[in-house]
Parts: C-alpha cells; structure tokens; sequence
C-alpha cells in the first residue's frame, strides 16, 4: 500500500488553473471521489477543494498507475492539457506524501503562513470522504496523525498567536490604501468563515458593515454575531454602485458581478474577490480597484518573513512527526504480533515440558514427543485466533485488534492506546 498527494496550489498554479480545478459542491465532490475509486489501484481518496489548492490524497497498490488515472480524470474535468497538468502538479508519495499532509494540517504550505481555516477544511474533506464511504481506515490513519501534528506545532511555536487568514489579509491590503475606517460602509457578500472574519476585523476598525446572502436568515443570523445590518441579495445590481468597499466570499459556481449591473461612479471603489471559482468578473473600469486572491501576495510573503522562526521550528516538528508515524505504522503489522505469539506459547510449551521431565513426570526418552505434541496442540488452539486476526487486519476497526493484541503480548511498544482506533480517531478530529 501506498500514499499518494497530487497537489495543484497557489505555489505552482495561476487563479485560472485552480478555477478550473476547484469542486465546490458536494455533488462535483461525490463525482470526483467516485471517478478517484473507480480506478483499479486507488482503495481510498480524499479531495481537498480550497481557495488556494486542490489536492487528491489517496492511498493506491500502485503509484504509477494511481497517479496517471488521476491525472487523466482531471484532465477530462478541466479542459487542461495532461502535459500542462503534470508540469504543474507537485506530486508526493508515501513518506513525501504524509509529510506533505502533516505540513498542510499545520499550516505551513498555506499562502498565509499560521491561517487557521485549513484545519477545518481538512477536517470537512476528511469527513465528508468518509462518511460517503470513498476512505477508511488507512487515510483515517494519515489524517488522524495529521492533526495530532497540527497541534503539536501551535503549541511548539507561536506560529498562530496571532491567528491570520486570506480575510484578515484582504482587510490589512485595504488599510494600506485606506486613510481610515470610519464613517466607510463597507459590503460583504456571503456568510462563510471568511466573511465573519471581515467583517469582525472592518467593524472594529470603525466601518458600517452590512451583510447580503442568498438566504436572508443566514445573513441575520451573521450580521446579530457581529453587530452588522442585512440587506437583500435582490438588491445587490443597485448595491455595487453605491458602495466604496465591496468584500464577497461565495460558493457560487457563476461570477454574481458582472459588466451587466455594474455602472459609472464618481468615486473610488475597492473590491476583494476571495472565493473560488471568482465572484467578479468585469471588463476594466479605472475607479474599481478589484484584488483577487493571488494579489495579496505582498502582504503574504511580508507573514512568511515575521514567521521564519516558527516556521523552521515547525519543519522540524513535521518531519519528526512523519518519522514517528511510518514506526507507528510498522507496529500495525499483523504478523509479527502473530509470530510471537506463536514464540511465547512454545516457549511456555517448553518450560513446561523441561519442568515435567526434571521432575519425572515424563520419562526423559520422551522428551522429542512431548515437545511434538505440545506444539503441535498450541498450533491447532491457535489456528483459528490467527486466521481471524490476519482477516480482519484489513478492515477499519483492525487498529482496535492490534493494540489489544500488542497489550496481550507485552510488547515493548505495547503504549498505543485506543484513541488510535479509526472511529476514534474521527471524534477526535471532529473534537467529540
């Protein structure tokens, strides 16, 4: 068995690219996942779909095969040459591969080093692939370990002290040009963790904030949290002309700006698009400062300076992390468990034996036979126990069987509790 990440990010890939690449409803996501698992070596997937990246994390029999099929499928999706494809992926397997999750889960490969919304949408991928049966035990594993890491680095390191995400970014970028927040009314279209984080960060910086959604109760729901007011989403072709400062964070697959509704102002417009696929989409106009994603690049590589010290205690933690779950992983093998368990009942067999014949309860000519049979009675006793062990060592709640059978036989690794149980592993990651 193999891991495998085929990663497309802002590192090695335009807006346009990733736009292409993205799945933003469960219903692409369900599709992609099912294409993912129909190929012949891939047993388990998990589609990670962010404003930043797209990435497939997989577990295969082969990675050569795995990793063809994958890029084939994306192709197909995304109109993208294959060759264009495989020149701009990152792809990582096995112990590369996890040290790549383990990096990911704590924030390290994000364009804003520390940003604490990849965590959740680590955790929203990972549950939805298995709830709809596309992973199990072996990526439950990964992802589990994963955030044990995660956390292990925000408590090494201060690297998010000071928690930061593309929002909180997008709101530093407007307060470069920007005088002042207040007496500004300031728009936000959408609901989502994004536009709650700016609209906390304008209203403390004295902005009139107000919310519009497609579904008003959310709207209210987000504005009553943050102290903001709500105005209907029906309005928004008179809204984008009557507001200075526009953010917008939707799901929605089609741009809800475009040349149609927006008309000339008077003044100074400055816009922040950070959904994925965009939300604006509009011919040149001299007095709309429009900032997507990748231009707030400046401010991103500023946080990746002020965090270098963190960031290599970091790596540091990742890569010890990624050492320590490949040993893990060695002490899953069901057969060595088996064959010592089939060392101790011999052993015990023959201290028994050397105890009965030293004191004459079995005549010493004996001794070859006596030894035979006994072994011969632990190996019938213990066939059946080991064929069920070896077929259950498959299944998603072997980590449960190991552990128990690792306390039975006193390894010297026999520490491994139950949390590492896939089930278990789920509520904690779900923080249950």
């Amino acid at each position: 068995m193999h891991y495998l990440n085929i990663s497309f990010s802002h590192k090695n890939s335009t807006l346009d690219i990733r736009e292409k690449l993205s799945y933003k409803d469960d219903y692409a996501t369900k599709g992609c996942l099912s294409k993912l698992n129909s190929g012949e070596t891939i047993h388990e997937s998990i589609l990670i779909s962010t404003c930043n990246r797209m990435e497939v994390f997989c577990s295969c029999s082969d990675l050569a095969t795995a990793t063809k099929h994958i890029f084939n499928m994306l192709a197909m999706r995304s109109g993208i040459p294959i060759e264009e494809l495989e020149g701009r992926a990152d792809i990582f397997d096995d112990s590369s591969a996890i040290h790549h999750l383990f990096s990911v889960a704590s924030s390290l490969d994000s364009m804003v080093v520390g940003e604490t919304q990849i965590a959740g949408q680590l955790k929203d991928a990972f549950r939805f692939s298995y709830d709809n049966g596309f992973c199990s035990q072996k990526l439950a594993r990964a992802m589990h370990h994963a955030f044990k890491c995660a956390a292990k680095v925000r408590n090494a390191t201060d690297i998010s002290s000071k928690p930061v995400s593309i929002a909180s970014v997008a709101v530093s970028k407007l307060k470069s040009v920007i005088d002042s927040f207040e007496g500004k009314k300031a728009i936000i279209i959408g609901v989502g963790e994004m536009s709650e984080i700016t609209a906390k960060h304008l209203i403390s910086s004295g902005a009139d904030v107000y919310i519009i959604n497609r579904t008003k109760q959310k709207a209210e729901k987000l504005a009553l949290e943050c102290g903001a007011k709500v105005l209907d989403f029906e309005d928004l072709p008179t809204i984008v002309n009557e507001f200075e400062i526009l953010f917008t964070a939707t799901s929605s697959p089609e741009p809800i700006i475009t040349d149609e509704i927006i008309k000339p102002c008077d003044f100074e417009r400055y816009w922040f698009d950070m959904a994925l696929p965009r939300d604006i989409s509009y011919d040149k106009d001299d007095r709309v400062n429009l900032y997507v994603i990748d231009d707030l690049k400046n401010i991103v590589d500023e946080n990746i300076g002020l965090r270098e010290d963190s960031a290599r205690k970091a790596h540091t933690i990742i890569g010890r992390s990624t050492v320590e779950f490949f040993e893990w992983l060695n002490t899953l093998n069901i057969e060595p468990m088996i064959k010592e368990i089939y060392q101790k009942a011999f052993e015990a067999a023959r201290i028994e034996s050397d105890r009965a014949i030293k004191k004459g309860f079995i005549p010493k000519e004996y001794e070859e036979q006596i030894r035979k049979m006994s072994q011969q009675a632990l190996k019938r006793f213990l066939h059946q126990m080991s064929s069920k062990m070896r077929s259950v060592s498959e299944e998603s709640k072997a980590d449960m069987l190991t552990s128990a059978v690792q306390f039975l036989i006193e390894k010297d690794k026999s520490d491994i509790p139950d949390k590492y149980k896939c089930e278990h592993a789920l509520n904690i990651i779900e923080g249950r």
